[in-house]
């Protein structure tokens, strides 16, 4: 137990996370990685087995990077292009008219395709991500696993089979009352076919639900005191509803099925996405997975079981087949209902993941934009705990995630536009159809759906301030991305300037320190002086002048220097959607003659900026008031 008590019998604990997702287990473990005590409550009693999302982009791979977790996720993606590959096989086994090999692609948008020959890999916004770019291909239940036991090994105590029924907030915390769920209670287990039919949805029913869950509040059950409560328990929050937060957004007009399914006569069947009078199927790319989407409004009844004839029907529909379902082994049905909070922190509640913005799930950015949520939310909530946070920290947690978060919604909106059965819809996708099979256009989706292009709005010039920080090679063969594996931020010093390590005196004492300061070299870079890079990943800081492919590098008064040859640079689109569940593996090789300044001594003005942003980001230094 990580939990103590206070003045009577109620147990304390710092933070309470409603919700052992994906985005609940990530938050847990950053914040347990600062020292901060975490009680997670699950109304689950195992990881929903449920089909779900089977793929991340680049910012969510980095993640994983930095915490030391990609060895894990590189064997989840090893063998789900096993069972990929095993697909590809069956069907041309089966004599399948329409067999394609095994696609190297950039990801899709309303179902079409991206091809990764076409990805322009020399775009700026494809900085180096190294050994994240390779991961792409991992479902979110691998992902749930993994976090699960790291967040065991970090001391989180996750409690599974109890709810959180309702709360009351006051200036100094939280009371949270809980109590057993059903599942607990009977033994029974998660992710029966059907379950995962409420996710993203916002209805009657479930506020029902929801209302007597807390009209029943505390009775037969447990308080415990919280100094934050957080809530990641999905699409139908019970956090955010009881919190009042609104949530504005538009109506549903699909009704889509994703399933895993054993069926006869799937060799009729086209692979991959595809568009018909009456909607859109996608087949694999796994045997057996298959997903419709019908244009004739939200389900009647959300709750209920997917059973075999229905999604037998649906598919028949939409393909034009006779295809028959024997077996559905696990399905979902999902909307395009779309919604965001208008702030993500009311008082000490704050939302994260789907319980603050839900979408319909093309494209995949619904799982990736819940671990940003946590990543960006995690050391904030950490730094406000232990005392050290500047004022107005915790608000730039709303600041920075909700555009991210809006323009996926815009994003997932557009695709619905696209994916319509209609004349105009139609002849819109021709146009886009076009656009994605030019360099331009494919490099414009790729970047939007792998996430590179995303950047918060932070102080400074420098084009990487605000920018997720590049995996640089140190001269020493180190990477960058290895040493955020603790948690803190880092001062790194890149030249010769006894100035820069000394703005951290005060915040780099010890493991309890608020960032660490490491001197080294990257001959790749030589232009870069100094870079302060935030716990997220997100640089905050940094000097030097910016070299251009082909070009000289920027800053005046700088002496230029050429290094001869060409600089090679490999980089991987590594992007999964959750609805192909196929990852790219679009690897290209841009070479380019690269001007660049050698670093001196940083400038007054730049040590002033570098000061500004630790006391932004890190809070005044110890002994000094803030």
């Amino acid at each position: 137990m990580n939990m103590e008590t206070t003045g009577g019998t109620t147990p304390r604990t710092d933070v309470v996370i409603a919700g052992a997702g994906p985005v609940g287990l990530m938050l847990a473990c950053e914040l347990a990685l600062r020292g901060v005590r975490t009680v997670v409550l699950e109304r689950l009693t195992e990881v929903d087995e449920t089909i779900k999302a089977g793929g991340i982009n680049t910012p969510t791979a980095e993640a994983f990077y930095r915490r030391g977790l990609l060895p894990a996720l590189a064997a989840v993606q090893r063998e789900a292009f096993g069972r990929f590959h095993s697909f590809v096989r069956q069907r041309q086994a089966a004599g399948a008219s329409s067999v394609r090999p095994a696609p190297r692609f950039a990801g899709h948008f309303a179902g079409i395709m991206l091809r990764a020959e076409l990805l322009d890999t020399s775009d700026p916004d494809f900085h180096h991500a190294g050994p994240a770019d390779e991961v792409g291909f991992v479902a979110q239940q691998a992902l749930e696993r993994l976090l699960a036991e790291r967040a065991a090994g970090l001391g989180v105590e996750v409690r599974r089979g109890v709810e959180l029924t309702g709360f009351e907030a006051d200036a100094d915390g939280v009371t949270v009352h809980i109590r057993e769920t059903g599942e607990a209670r009977e033994g029974g287990k998660a992710g029966e076919i059907g379950r995962a039919g409420e996710i993203r949805e916002v209805g009657e029913a479930s506020e029902a639900k929801e209302a007597e869950a807390a009209e029943a509040g505390g009775a037969g059950g447990e308080e415990l005191r919280a100094g934050w409560l957080v809530g990641c328990d999905g699409g139908r929050s019970t956090v955010r509803r009881l919190a009042g937060f609104p949530f504005p957004g538009t109506d549903p007009e699909i009704t889509g099925r994703q399933a895993l399914v054993e069926m006869t006569g799937a060799d009729k069947l086209g692979m991959g996405w595809n568009e018909t009078d009456n909607g859109i199927y996608s087949h694999g790319p796994v045997p057996g997975r298959i997903l419709t989407v019908e244009f004739d409004g939200p389900p009647a009844d959300r709750s209920a079981p997917v059973t075999p004839e229905e999604v037998q029907a649906s598919l028949r529909k939409v393909s034009g087949t006779d295809v028959t379902v024997t077996k559905v082994n696990t399905a979902t049905r999902f909307t395009d209902n779309t919604r965001q909070v208008p702030e993500y922190r009311r008082g000490r509640v704050l939302l994260a993941g789907d319980a603050a913005h839900v979408h319909p799930p093309f494209g995949g950015q619904g799982l990736n934009l819940g671990i940003g949520d946590a990543m960006n939310l995690g050391w904030k909530l950490a730094a406000t705990v232990h005392g050290h946070a500047p004022d107005g920290l915790l608000d730039t947690y709303t600041a920075e995630r909700h555009p991210v978060g809006a323009w996926v919604l815009d994003w997932t909106r557009a695709q619905i536009a696209v994916m319509r059965p209609t004349p105009h819809s139609r002849a819109l996708r021709k146009v886009v159809t076009e656009l994605t099979g030019t360099v331009t256009g494919t490099t414009y989706f790729a970047k939007k759906i792998s996430g590179v292009w995303q950047r918060y709005d932070l102080p400074g010039d420098h084009p990487l301030t605000g920018r997720s920080v590049p995996d640089l090679v140190f001269a020493d063969g180190t990477r960058l991305g290895a040493q955020l594996e603790d948690g803190r931020g880092l001062l790194f010093v890149l030249t010769e300037d006894p100035g820069l390590a000394g703005r951290a005196a005060g915040y780099a004492d010890g493991y309890e320190g608020r960032l660490r300061v490491v001197t080294a070299r990257c001959p790749d870079r030589p232009e870069l002086a100094g870079l302060l890079v935030r716990p997220d990943g997100v640089v905050a800081w940094a000097a030097g002048t910016e070299a251009s492919p082909g070009g000289e590098a920027a800053g005046e008064g700088a002496a230029r220097t050429c290094t001869g040859g060409t600089a090679t640079a490999a980089r991987t689109a590594g992007t999964a959607t959750a609805t192909t569940r196929t990852a790219t593996a679009a690897t290209r090789t841009a070479t380019a003659t690269t001007c660049t300044a050698p670093a001196s001594a940083c400038t007054a003005d730049e040590l002033a900026a570098l000061e500004d942003a630790l006391r932004r980001w890190f809070g005044a230094p110890d002994g000094m008031a803030v």
